[in-house]
């Protein structure tokens, strides 16, 4: 299982150009302060620990809203930690969503 230090900190923008300007400050202050890092730690360890779930789901492992675990998991893939699985009814929804693995599943199916 992935640990802090393993995880790398994703700094790469999180707000849009054509999000409305009062994102843009939001963004800078979550990012500045680590909770950025922070949540998508949380949402890693909810993945390692429940693979296979979607972000709906995921969310009720961690401390987090469903919202912000759908934002931090596309920065958990980009740091290498978590991989987009197949879509399914989510449990929580009823909608088709992507549900999420460890990094370490993907390399696992290839051996």
């Amino acid at each position: 299982m992935l640990r802090a230090p393993d995880v790398c900190r994703v700094e790469t923008p999180a707000a849009r150009t054509n999000d409305p300007i009062t994102s843009h400050p939001a963004v800078e202050e979550v990012t500045r302060s680590g909770q950025r890092h922070t949540n998508m730690l949380a949402v890693i360890d909810a993945v390692c620990a429940h693979p296979g779930l979607t972000s709906a789901e995921l969310a009720q492992y961690t401390p987090l809203g469903r919202h912000e675990v759908a934002r931090s998991l596309p920065e958990a893939a980009r740091a290498n930690a978590v991989v987009k699985g197949d879509k399914r009814q989510c449990f929580f929804t009823g909608n088709l969503a992507l549900t999420w693995w460890p990094a370490e599943h993907l390399q696992a199916a290839a051996a």
